[in-house]
């Protein structure tokens, strides 16, 4: 009864290590290949899967997109500029029966031909083009792994250029590169602004030209804007200036005037009516300015010098 027992046990025992061995389970991103004898038998879907054991091997391949870095490669660019680059691949198993087959390690066997490809398409350009023309070698990467993986049953899906570095040297050759060019376009934007405001001015200019007065209005609204301020400087507009001028000139024809038709005498005064004010008519339609010639001879003391006529 006892051996009964013992052998009983014995064939449970054998029986669920048969049935351990015999089940496997095929997860939803996976696909099963299996093998008997070491021959192909065919895809197994995902799900609980019944082999027979010490006859049937089963391979569980993943289907989910791998993300794989692609390490730091010493490139010398087309234009002879040696710099470090490093990416990223993304890849999708789309046959598990021929990357089983087909390739003993795919993982390991994408890391290698995608570092040589990226040696490969980033030499062929120039450092200006590696830099500005990232999509565009991204994508010659993944045309050429997709031609070299699809035997494999493998789909890239995505690569990218991660890291690019460059000599020091080289950063600050590229500093003062972008440098320059910032000047030139604020040179560039001053000349525009100079050029915008000279045009402002001259139309500004032809307006006082036809309208005499507007450059006076112009002339008051600066000496109030100055009068804001408490200060003891005054502005004089040129206009005003040239009147002031030309005032002097008449004054000096008139004393001339007078001493011709006067006999010489130390103490005589020219003869002028002091008593009315003289009006000086203002060039280029300025307002006219009245002196008071009284007061300009209290101020002055005209002098007769001998022949020389009058003077201060």
């Amino acid at each position: 009864m006892t051996t009964l027992i013992i052998v009983l046990v014995v064939l449970v025992v054998l029986v669920l290590i048969g049935l351990a061995m015999a089940i496997r389970i095929v997860r939803q991103y996976e696909q099963g290949v299996l093998f008997r004898f070491g021959r192909l038998v065919g895809p197994r879907a995902p799900g609980l899967r019944f082999i027979i054991p010490f006859v049937d091997v089963l391979h569980r391949v993943s289907l989910r997109i791998v993300t794989m870095p692609i390490q730091s490669q010493g490139i010398i660019t087309r234009d002879n500029v040696s710099v470090d680059v490093s990416a990223v691949a993304y890849f999708r198993v789309v046959d598990a029966v021929r990357s089983v087959i087909a390739i003993e390690n795919v993982n390991a066997a994408i890391n290698q031909i995608a570092q040589t490809t990226l040696r490969k398409v980033v030499g062929q350009h120039t450092l200006d083009e590696t830099l500005s023309e990232t999509d565009r070698i991204n994508l010659d990467i993944r045309e050429i792994l997709d031609v070299t993986t699809a035997e494999w049953g493998v789909q890239v899906t995505l690569v990218e250029l991660k890291d690019i570095q460059l000599p020091e040297s080289m950063k600050r050759a590229m500093a003062r590169q972008a440098e320059a060019e910032r000047e030139k376009r604020a040179k560039i934007i001053n000349a525009e602004g100079e050029s915008l405001a000279a045009a402002a001015l001259g139309a500004a200019s032809d307006t006082m030209m036809a309208h005499p007065l507007a450059l006076q209005l112009r002339n008051l609204q600066s000496l109030v804007e100055i009068g804001v301020d408490k200060n003891t400087t005054v502005v004089f507009p040129a206009p005003l200036m040239s009147t002031i001028g030309e005032l002097g000139a008449f004054l000096a024809r008139e004393t001339t005037a007078a001493a011709a038709t006067a006999p010489p005498s130390p103490t005589l005064v020219p003869a002028l009516d002091l008593t009315k004010p003289a009006r000086v008519p203002a060039p280029h339609g300025a307002v006219g300015v009245q002196v008071n010639v009284r007061h300009l001879v209290r101020r002055n003391v005209l002098r007769f010098r001998g022949g020389g006529g009058w003077g201060p």
